[in-house]
């Protein structure tokens, strides 16, 4: 699975709050939701951000509470994907589950500026910055991982995985 996408660039400790601000957790329309992603940290993310753009954040990416409003605003806005220094351990489980890709590669992080585009690819877990050439490696997605965001998210992997009369996890040793 490729990525490649306008990135859009943050620092560390980017909470939950900000991503989806508090006063939305009323909504559940993803639609709705992406209206209002980063509005307090970014006034202009939500009306500027295009399907397939990428958010490249510091540490501690998603850190506070475990809503899961967060990651489903984000992907609901089109991002295609968040590479970040690190993630909050529950946003990034969140973030799986409803199958927007996360990648924690501190060196791309770091080294990525807004405005530069990315490839990217899960499978092999190889960022490249298209401007500078540079190439970065974080740990690759498993395919059964892959299935599942290309399914949308655990749900509907589950779904799909029930109605083929499949009930292990997909990984080799389960099958």
């Amino acid at each position: 699975m490729t990525i490649s996408g306008r990135v859009w660039k943050y620092g560390d400790n980017v909470d939950t709050d900000v991503i989806i601000p508090a006063r939305y957790l009323n909504l559940s329309d993803p639609q709705e939701l992406a209206r209002h992603c980063l509005e307090d940290l970014d006034a202009g993310f939500a009306g500027a951000v295009r399907p397939g753009d990428i958010i490249v954040a510091g540490a501690n990416f998603g850190c506070g509470s475990s809503r899961e409003h967060a990651p489903l605003a984000i992907k609901a806005a089109g991002v295609s994907c968040v590479v970040a220094e690190s993630f909050a351990r529950i946003f990034f489980r969140n973030a799986i589950n409803i199958g927007l890709p996360i990648l924690e590669c501190p060196a791309a992080a770091r080294a990525t500026a807004a405005g530069q585009h990315l490839d990217i690819d899960l499978a092999a877990g190889i960022i490249r910055n298209v401007e500078t050439g540079e190439t970065f490696h974080a740990n690759p997605y498993p395919p059964f991982m892959l299935d599942l965001i290309a399914a949308g998210g655990l749900i509907e992997y589950t779904r799909r995985r029930l109605a083929a009369g499949r009930t292990g996890s997909g990984a080799a040793c389960c099958e």
